[in-house]
């Protein structure tokens, strides 16, 4: 059961990693926009469904990636932050590299603006973090056996019945 449960904690981890992920990468994305002091409000409703968009951006490409790293890291018991947020930064580089085009005659990718490149490995290296929040510092518990239960005090002496 302790299996079952565990899968739980790593998918809503992921959920939370990717929702955290797309905010960071429609707001990069959108802050230029946003620092023009002449544009007027922004509608909530734009927002809201950017941010959906942004997190079924980030938890479709990523999925694959992430549940290498999260199954690399439960595998060898790793708890470090620092391995999840490494792992979440290589996440959001593959997630990027992935979109861009490679020409193999060259061994090149074609057309990587370096803000994007940054901004999708940043939101790595914090979808990381927040993962490992919510599942990555319990990693590999789920094989540990559960501790042994303290026995039963012992019963008062007055109270067994006299044969």
């Amino acid at each position: 059961m302790s299996l079952i449960g565990r899968l739980v904690v790593i998918f809503i981890g992921f959920l939370a990693a990717c929702f955290v992920g797309g905010m960071i990468v429609v707001v990069a994305l959108l802050f230029p926009e946003f620092a023009d002091l002449g544009a007027g409000p922004v509608d909530q409703g734009t927002i809201d469904i950017l941010l959906g968009f942004g997190f079924i951006f980030v938890s479709g490409f990523a999925l694959v990636p992430a549940m290498v790293v999260v199954a690399i890291t439960e595998a060898l018991y790793i708890r470090s932050a620092l391995a999840y947020a490494l792992g979440g930064g290589l996440v959001g580089l593959a997630c990027y590299l992935g979109l861009v085009p490679f020409h193999p005659d060259t061994f090149q990718f074609e057309g990587i603006v370096r803000r994007h490149l940054e901004i999708m490995t940043g939101a790595g290296i914090v979808a990381g973090m927040v993962y490992w929040l919510i599942a990555g510092r319990n990693a590999g518990a789920w094989r540990d056996p559960p501790p042994a239960r303290m026995p039963p005090p012992p019963l008062p002496s007055n109270s067994r019945p006299k044969a």
